[in-house]
């Protein structure tokens, strides 16, 4: 049912109750905030609106006439509920901001996001995250659903319906065991050779498929493959078990590239397997709270990341071995808790 116009707004209540509190209509005003000749006005329009005189005014201040002192027990009651609904607002918005829910390509989750959530809590240590992955395509649909407040994919444009901003460089390597007989080639491997040959790949739908079928797309597309595998794991397995060549990300394989248990292929320079790494929301809907707190942190942790991957690639083989054994430094530290004695 829809307020009668006889209601005053809930701001003119508040300068009822506190004209009643103060006995003056001057002070209420600066208690408020606001100058004494627009409370006034405020007052008299209140007056208006309801029909019937709120206040009894003299040199000695204000005080509610009897149909006043009912009004202001009445607006004691509204604007008091009023709070009660502002609290509970702010505590409905707090324990929003307080978590996040992010959907991530299994690259992207598998070696970028440990280290990004780790930056997140450090600056935001009371925000529960949970973290789910898919391949590109399914993290488009969980995004579009609502079920994720942020998502990261892989591939040269945003999926339709998301907007998106690149967060990290990546570029897809092809391995084969150290057996193998690429792995003694010394001329590049041409993409006619490389779509001849059937390899072992991700499931479709995947961002690394997606990167590597458009690259070969002008040589006829990619074989019909030996393999397909769903993690970069499994594919890496393959890789050294020797099933076959397979091609991934770099963040994949940087300590295997180091260790000499893969082997990179050369590609001819018109193989371009780069792509972009990006987060993704829905379109019109900038992140907020949390949500924006990461997709901050993501450009500015990302670059630290390639640059170890550069390195790696190029330390010689004895001393990339005793890099990639060697463990980081934590990010975080926990310290003891002295609060109490034992």
């Amino acid at each position: 049912m829809a307020l009668s116009p006889r209601v005053p707004e809930l701001g003119a209540l508040e300068l009822l109750l506190a004209v009643a509190r103060l006995g003056s209509v001057g002070r209420a005003a600066a208690e408020l905030g606001v100058s004494q000749p627009t409370a006034s006005a405020r007052i008299k329009g209140m007056e208006r609106q309801i029909g019937v005189p709120l206040l009894d005014r003299s040199p000695r201040g204000s005080r509610p006439t009897e149909a006043g002192r009912l009004v202001v027990e009445w607006a004691r009651q509204v604007v008091e509920a009023a709070q009660a609904l502002d609290a509970g607002i702010d505590a409905l918005r707090e324990r929003r901001d307080a978590r996040l829910t992010v959907v991530a390509s299994l690259t992207v989750a598998e070696y970028l996001m440990p280290g990004w959530l780790m930056a997140l809590h450090a600056v935001s240590p009371g925000t529960a995250v949970t973290l789910r992955t898919a391949n590109s395509a399914d993290v488009a649909g969980h995004v579009l659903a609502g079920d994720a407040d942020l998502g990261f994919v892989e591939g040269p444009l945003p999926p339709a319906g998301l907007a998106g901003a690149v967060v990290a460089a990546d570029r897809l390597v092809l391995v084969v065991a150290p057996d193998h007989p690429w792995a003694r080639r010394r001329s590049p491997l041409s993409g006619r050779e490389l779509a001849a040959t059937p390899l072992v790949l991700r499931e479709p739908g995947s961002g690394t498929r997606e990167v590597l079928e458009m690259a070969l797309a002008p040589y006829g597309g990619t074989a019909p493959p030996r393999l397909e595998l769903a993690s970069s794991t499994a594919l890496k397995a393959a890789a050294m078990t020797g099933a076959g060549p397979v091609c991934l990300s770099e963040l994949a394989v940087v300590e295997e590239l180091a260790t000499r248990r893969l082997v990179a292929v050369r590609l001819a320079p018109e193989l371009d397997l780069r792509r972009p790494l990006r987060a993704v929301w829905p379109s019109g809907r900038r992140p907020t709270g949390p949500a924006r707190e990461l997709l901050a942190l993501t450009r500015r942790t990302a670059g630290p990341q390639q640059a170890r991957m550069a390195q790696a690639r190029a330390l010689p083989p004895e001393t990339a071995r005793r890099s990639a054994a060697a463990p980081e430094r934590p990010v975080l530290r926990v310290r003891p808790d002295r609060s109490s004695k034992s």
